[in-house]
């Protein structure tokens, strides 16, 4: 990708720069000294109708007369400042050249807030350093962190995310989040949002899949990593995320405004995700028209309009419908704009001397404190999976170091460009005299069956198109394989060093690295019976759509151009090794005193956003390497350099994230012992393929993350070894406090992350195998031992009720379990609370159908397009109510579009029928009737089995 220069120029209009000023402190929402409502509200009331509407946007345009000068939202500042939106082209991206720090899952590994809280204020600096040489381009609204929980690894976004956990994700994002706002009690460094609410893992369909959440999940998982944030006031806004929750597109989830806002009194600017206003209308075909999407947008709780680039008008236009059709009002118009004036008022956007952080300048970006603190937190960071005594390094005199990713780290999407680079082998060379190494890469020649000539590229244009040409092979025909993750592998060309890429027209090497939107440079070689291969294209299409291609091969035309067709019509290609580059490596380790073999995925390739993983494998190229350089010389160490969790293994194995420009020296100070490594997993690494639906948010039912899974792990939930060791004792429970004493019984000063759980034995509901209720990252030396506290409020214990609709403490027994890992607990004992016992269910009474206690089949629908959940089903499908008491009058409320019937049955879904209630087909999804039938009165568990196509809003069974 071609570098974007630091100081990036831009050609605006005098109008969205010019600022006259000789309007400092003329006007009160000037005016430093006076409240913030009082600022707001004297802005608010000079402003006209198009100006309001025009601060709406994420582009706003200057206002001269009041010096307001131009703002832009969304700076991505996930680990480091990315990028941000070329003003005058659409979605252009423009890289910043700063500090880039280990992805945020990397971050989330130190288990250190103080640690991440440093990282965040650095961010803050440097992105007020780019606003300060740009102030046009690097807006100060900053897209950052993300809370998304990482339920599944598979999700293409999980490198995006801190942890499965939603207390350690809700520490992690306060801790960054206060950091990139600053310390000060009312100004802003930056204004951070958090992304995406809610319920978002999933790449794959992202804007038609609707996520379904129980109330049960809803409230005691997905909420509340976001809720730990705003309520520490640590974030000043959230953005919606792209997918429906409950039937309903997030981007018009009432709970932005009903929920979030309720968390914190201070006011939240929360904006749309790009382009989410129009999938309203254009992808998700959930409203009619424009007016009434952008009215429900704004009612929803969303402040901003993140769309058309800085064009301002299509926003403008379909609000002033939306008015004139009386679908929204100028109060509803206010109130977002007030939101908007009073992020932008703490940013210091409307002081005179632009307030206290308007002093930071360029200077910060990539700064030497900024270098020291990211190699610092990429050491970390790092976590020592396994160790067969071979860590840490004992001054070797030579070493071997190989792997796709021994010389070379690569940025992901939401990073900026690395400023320079300390690859792994630039870390260990300094402290190795002698030092061999290789990529250990196949280098292959891709024959064509029936015509005998090879792949063969033509040059690094966009239209020079490789082709059928070569008829032995040579530099052009071939071709260095790496193979990544999951299948998926690149092909760089020996004689131009581009990669090959494809769309529906060709295939070309016009591209250096797979870094772009459309990352198209992506294949699977699949091996045929007869051992020939057909080469898939795993890449995204370029010209239209924004998915990838199903089933698409490289094929052959009649002519002998190369292009991509459908998997009955694909080429059949001979794999020939020209250069065996395992063997290489191997040969090379047998020589060297120590080996390390850096392997791992690509940030691009193989899953990122809009693309899912397929599997978790380590590729097979990369597993050979392993295997031969450790056959070669047993003291081989393998890092493995991920995103996300994979399914490998080796005796001694050690785990980073793409850990920004000193992944080198972290990696290098971690091998050698200078750091002694104490990161941990935040995240559980299956030992085999998940086998849920990746579309299943379900954790209860699907077992996912170790807050329900409970078969053995790969690596489990906190998992991560030291160079010393630790002894746990003397835990005890005192009143609100939780303690324990830890001692290093080692011979090397380290730091242990103490994590503590609890399991409730006894409930009304299903409760999860542990939780962690908290955690501490202690440092000791060798026989220190220190009393680590945790409080634990009688309150944190509290369960999500869903049979009243409310928290509740339940009079239980309670394992208190203390450990360095969820699976390696070394010390508990039980506490006894006493609360109240959950009362039997009263169906008597009119019970919520999204209140069950189970389900089959169906899913969760929206009520209304304004709010309200109901269950939808189809014939056999069904919910049930728990140790419930009902009468003999069935009343239901239910909509249908053909009709149907719902049966009430006893015990099971196959069990006695109580009755049948016939449902009249009542004229649409949103359009509600009431069914009735008489009933047997009884207790015990009660199950409505739907007949047609239901969806079911409430019930009773009266006496």
């Amino acid at each position: 990708m071609r570098k974007i220069p630091l100081l990036a120029a831009l050609a605006l209009t005098a109008s969205l720069l010019a600022v006259p000023p000789a309007h400092a402190a003329d006007y009160p929402f000037q005016n430093p000294a006076l409240p913030l409502d009082q600022r707001v509200g004297d802005l608010l009331g000079r402003l006209t109708l198009d100006e309001k509407l025009s601060l709406l946007h994420q582009s706003q345009p200057a206002i001269p007369r009041l010096g307001i000068a131009y703002h832009k939202n969304g700076t991505e500042a996930l680990h480091g400042v990315g990028w941000s939106n070329h003003l005058n082209d659409n979605w252009n991206q423009k890289f910043a050249s700063g500090t880039v720090f280990p992805q945020a899952v990397g971050l989330a590994s130190t288990w250190d807030p103080a640690l991440i809280k440093k990282v965040g204020s650095a961010v803050g600096d440097e992105t007020r350093g780019y606003n300060a040489v740009d102030p046009v381009l690097w807006g100060l609204q900053v897209w950052a962190p993300v809370v998304d929980l990482l339920r599944d690894p598979r999700a293409g976004r999980n490198e995006e995310g801190y942890a499965e956990d939603p207390l350690l994700t809700g520490a992690i994002s306060t801790a960054y989040g206060k950091g990139l706002q600053g310390d000060d009690p009312f100004y802003l460094k930056t204004a951070p949002v958090l992304k995406h609410y809610l319920a978002y893992n999933n790449e794959n369909n992202r804007s038609l899949s609707s996520s379904n959440l129980t109330p049960k999940l809803k409230h005691e998982y997905y909420e509340p990593a976001f809720k730990a944030a705003i309520s520490a006031d640590a974030a000043t806004g959230v953005m919606a995320s792209y997918n429906l929750v409950n039937g309903r597109p997030n981007h018009v989830n009432p709970d932005l405004d009903n929920v979030v806002r309720s968390w914190t009194d201070k006011t939240l600017y929360n904006p749309s995700d790009a382009w989410g206003p129009h999938a309203l209308t254009d992808l998700e075909k959930y409203y009619d028209n424009k007016p009434e999407a952008f009215a429900a947008v704004l009612k929803a709780g969303l402040d901003s309009f993140t769309i058309d680039g800085s064009d301002i008008g299509p926003m403008v236009t379909n609000l002033k419908a939306a008015l004139d059709q009386g679908r929204i009002t100028v109060a509803d118009v206010d109130k977002s704009v007030r939101s908007v004036l009073s992020i932008r008022t703490r940013l210091g956007h409307f002081d005179p001397d632009g307030g206290p952080y308007k002093k930071i300048t360029a200077d910060v970006i990539n700064s030497a404190a900024n270098k020291a603190l990211n190699r610092e937190t990429a050491g970390k960071a790092a976590v020592l999976l396994k160790n067969s005594g071979v860590l840490p390094l004992a001054k070797p005199k030579s070493a071997a170091v190989v792997g796709p990713l021994s010389g070379k780290l690569y940025r992901d999407w939401y990073s900026g460009q690395l400023p320079y680079q300390v690859t792994p082998l630039d870390g260990i060379k300094e402290r190795v005299g002698d030092v061999a190494t290789g990529e250990g890469l196949e280098r292959v020649a891709l024959k064509h069956v029936d015509s005998g000539k090879y792949i063969t590229a033509t040059g690094t244009g966009p239209d020079n198109n490789a082709g059928l040409i070569d008829t032995a092979p040579g530099a052009a025909s071939q071709w260095d394989l790496t193979d990544w993750t999951g299948g998926v592998s690149t092909l760089r060309n020996a004689g131009n060093g581009r990669l090959l890429g494809g769309d529906w027209r060709s295939l070309d090497t016009d591209d250096a690295e797979p870094d772009g939107w459309y990352v198209s440079q992506q294949f699977t070689l699949e091996k045929q019976s007869d051992g020939t291969h057909l080469i898939k294209y795993a890449g995204y299409e370029t010209v239209e759509s924004w998915f990838a291609l199903p089933d698409a091969y490289v094929g052959v035309t009649a002519e002998g151009a190369l292009g991509l067709v459908p998997k009955a019509q694909a080429a059949k290609f001979a794999k020939e090794i020209v250069s065996d580059g395992v063997a290489a490596a191997a040969a090379q380790a047998a020589k060297a005193e120590v080996a390390v073999v850096v392997v791992g995925s690509h940030p691009f390739v193989a899953g990122r956003e809009f693309h899912d993983r397929d599997n978790l494998r380590l590729g097979e190229g990369q597993r050979r390497l392993i295997e031969a350089v450790r056959k070669a010389n047993p003291r081989t160490v393998v890092v493995l350099e991920t995103s996300y969790p994979v399914v490998v293994d080796a005796p001694t194995l050690l785990w980073t994230t793409h850990a920004g420009a000193e992944t080198g020296h972290a990696i290098a100070d971690v091998l050698f012992g200078q750091v002694n490594p104490a990161g941990r997993l935040t995240q559980t690494w299956p030992a085999n393929e998940p086998s849920p639906s990746i579309f299943d948010y379900d954790l209860a039912k699907t077992g996912m993350t170790y807050l329900y899974g409970k078969s053995k792990p790969l690596y489990a939930f906190g998992h991560g070894l030291s160079y010393t060791s630790f002894a746990y004792q003397g835990l005890s429970v005192q009143g609100e406090r939780v303690s324990v004493k830890v001692t290093n019984t080692g011979r090397a000063k380290g730091d242990e992350v103490v994590q503590l759980y609890t399991h409730q034995r006894d409930s009304r509901f299903k409760q999860p195998v542990k939780q962690l209720r908290g955690f501490q990252r202690v440092t000791l030396n060798p026989g220190e031992t220190r009393t680590v506290t945790f409080a634990m409020k009688k309150s944190d214990l509290a369960v999500w009720d869903y049979t009243r609709n409310k928290w509740a403490v339940e009079t239980a027994t309670h394992d208190v379990l203390v450990g360095s890992a969820s699976d390696r607990i070394r010390v508990s004992t039980t506490l006894q609370v006493t609360g109240e016992t959950i009362p039997v269910r009263d169906l008597t009474r009119t019970t919520r159908a999204m209140d069950f206690d189970d389900y089959s089949g169906v899913a969760f629908a929206d009520e209304t397009k304004a709010g309200g959940e109901v269950v939808e089903g189809s014939a056999g499908d069904w919910i049930s109510f728990t140790g419930a008491v009902h009468g003999s009058r069935f009343t239901a409320s239910v909509a249908s579009v053909s009709g149907g019937s719902i049966e009430l049955r006893s015990g099971s879904p196959t069990g006695t029928l109580l009755a049948i209630a016939q449902v009249p087909a009542t004229g649409g999804i949103y359009q509600y009737g009431t069914t009735s039938a008489t009933a047997t009165a009884g207790k015990g568990s009660l199950y409505l089995v739907f007949k047609g196509d239901l969806r079911i809003k409430d019930f009773s069974l009266a006496r």
